[in-house]
């Protein structure tokens, strides 16, 4: 197996238990935030959708990954609604996908730029990266859930 194949079914897995996580989130709570500044549901789901394209976006550039958080906050903050939101995040997971099946081993073990995040790793570092990423926010959406007093789904069933 590829280590594109590798990461590509790491990323199926994620993508897989954060739906099915979220899967019982509806608009209803899409802007509920447990507390003032804090990400809304929908924010939350676009977060993690934007965060997926920043890492391979990042990896694969030569200047790498892109530090302008304000930006970033302000592009997952518009998201309207939580339909928007998984959209993207649907959206996001394709393209990684595609992105992924065209690189060899070679490519994936090219070191990532130097810099704060993951410098001098092979690329194929993101793939845990977004793991750990997603997880963090299903587990975040499923406290969001819990206070909505909805009971969110096993992830892993």
């Amino acid at each position: 197996m590829s280590l594109a194949q590798q990461a590509i079914g790491e990323l199926a897995a994620a993508h897989e238990f954060f739906n099915r996580s979220t899967s019982n989130l509806t608009e209803a709570i899409a802007a509920f935030a447990p507390a003032p500044g804090m990400m809304t549901t929908a924010q939350q789901v676009a977060h993690a959708a934007q965060t997926i394209e920043w890492f391979m976006e990042g990896a694969f550039r030569p200047e790498g990954f892109d530090l302008d958080f304000e930006a970033h906050a302000k592009a997952y903050s518009a998201v309207p609604s939580l339909e928007a939101a998984r959209a993207w995040f649907e959206k996001a997971v394709a393209d990684a996908k595609a992105l992924l099946e065209t690189k060899s081993d070679a490519d994936l073990m090219i070191p990532l730029p130097p810099g704060p995040v993951m410098g001098g790793m092979p690329r194929i570092a993101i793939s845990g990266a977004i793991t750990d990423h997603t997880a963090h926010h299903r587990g975040a959406l499923t406290v969001y859930a819990r206070l909505n007093g909805i009971v969110p789904p096993m992830p892993y069933m």
